[in-house]
């Protein structure tokens, strides 16, 4: 009886023993999570890419889900041990996974993602700026939230490609932190500013300017100006003078022509076998308007010069006179006047040709033609407008 009591007694103990062991854990199921992330520092809108493979739970259980908390409101459960989030917000994001195995038995672990916020764009600019007149934009008041250093590229026109790459859109025209910028057009000019963060994070904003027109004040001035050529030509041949009218200082049409009247005038055969008077014609070209003419000299009062005339009036309609206009500079405003529509008859070269068509026939002393050629003189009278352009103070 003493052995068997004994027995039982032992017995007792053991199954006592086993009971308090499950009660503390020693033989315990509960999973262990791991959680690992392939970057801990980024910028907003970047993505991390998170892993917890190397979670574990005790045999014969497996570990059925991996719910994922980001942090910033966003969750997610997977079956698999891996998972991706892309931050929109910036700040430590403590990013935790909770892992359960088939038992409903689970483990959490954390790891903290610092997500670096951009750049704070601020520019400094004025409402207009008038045509090649100087405008500062100033973004030195820009700042990182972080506190760190910020690097600044500018792209001060959209519309040109500075570095020729084929992208007009991503020129750095300048790093400073303003700049000073100066438009010969009109409108709305637009740039671009990016700003980059000690961290590589960047911010980027599109800026305008609006570039006004300058006033003018517009007088066209009168001007009478002549030219003459003298010489000496022989019976068939020709002399050529080719001149450009309207050019004014080194703009080859600097004026227009309003008016022209040109006048060929043979000396006189004084003796009388050198009569009757030579015949010269007078031919003009001008090859830009396609205009050409020509006038033979004529001998209508015998106390009088031969003469060839030619003449023509209004040539360009008469423009109207001191009134304002809008323009970008005075020199484009002064080419738009020359270069009106229809308002461009004789512009370029004018070419005058004097030809000795006729000095026979005259008596002959000793075989010889006393007269085979007649000197003349060739006077031509312009009446030219010039435009002449005045900025009127705002």
């Amino acid at each position: 009886m003493g052995l068997q009591a004994g027995k039982a007694v032992s017995l007792s103990t053991i199954l006592l023993f086993t009971t308090i062991a499950g009660c503390t854990g020693l033989a315990s199921t509960t999973p262990i999570a791991e959680i690992t992330a392939d970057q801990e520092s980024i910028n907003v809108g970047e993505t991390v890419n998170f892993d917890a493979r190397d979670s574990t739970t005790p045999s014969p259980t497996i570990i059925d889900e991996y719910v994922w908390n980001f942090g910033d409101g966003e969750k997610k459960t997977t079956t698999t041990g891996i998972a991706f989030h892309t931050f929109s917000q910036s700040g430590n994001q403590n990013v935790e996974v909770e892992v359960i195995n088939d038992r409903g038995e689970s483990d959490k672990a954390t790891v903290n993602i610092f997500v670096n916020s951009p750049p704070t764009i601020v520019i400094e600019k004025p409402g207009f700026v008038r045509t090649n007149e100087t405008a500062t934009i100033d973004a030195s008041n820009s700042y990182d939230v972080e506190g760190g250093n910020v690097e600044f590229i500018w792209d001060l026109d959209l519309t040109f490609d500075r570095n020729g790459d084929g992208d007009p859109k991503n020129d750095a025209d300048s790093t400073s932190s303003l700049v000073e910028v100066m438009y010969s057009g009109s409108g709305n000019q637009t740039g671009s500013l990016t700003v980059v963060d000690d961290n590589g994070a960047t911010s980027t904003e599109i800026w305008s300017l609006m570039v006004i027109e300058r006033l003018f004040n517009v007088v066209w001035e009168e001007q009478h100006v002549t030219f003459e050529w003298s010489g000496y030509t022989e019976q068939g041949e020709s002399t050529i003078h080719e001149h450009i009218p309207a050019q004014i200082g080194v703009d080859e049409y600097g004026a227009r022509i309003m008016q022209v009247n040109a006048s060929l005038v043979l000396d006189r055969d004084l003796l009388p076998i050198q009569w009757p008077e030579d015949n010269f014609t007078l031919r003009l070209n001008v090859p830009e308007t396609g205009w050409t003419t020509n006038s033979q000299t004529s001998h209508d009062n015998i106390t009088l010069n031969a003469t060839a005339n030619i003449d023509r009036g209004d040539l360009n309609p008469w423009p109207d006179s001191g009134y304002s206009v809008s323009a970008d500079s005075s020199e484009s405003l002064v080419q738009s006047l020359l270069n009106e529509g229809g308002a461009r008859f004789g512009k370029g070269d004018w070419i005058w040709v004097i030809t000795a068509d006729e000095c026979d026939p005259d008596f002959l002393i000793d075989d010889v033609d006393p007269d085979s050629g007649n000197d003349w003189t060739l006077t031509v009278d312009y009446i030219l407008l010039i435009p002449r352009v005045s900025e009127v103070s705002v």
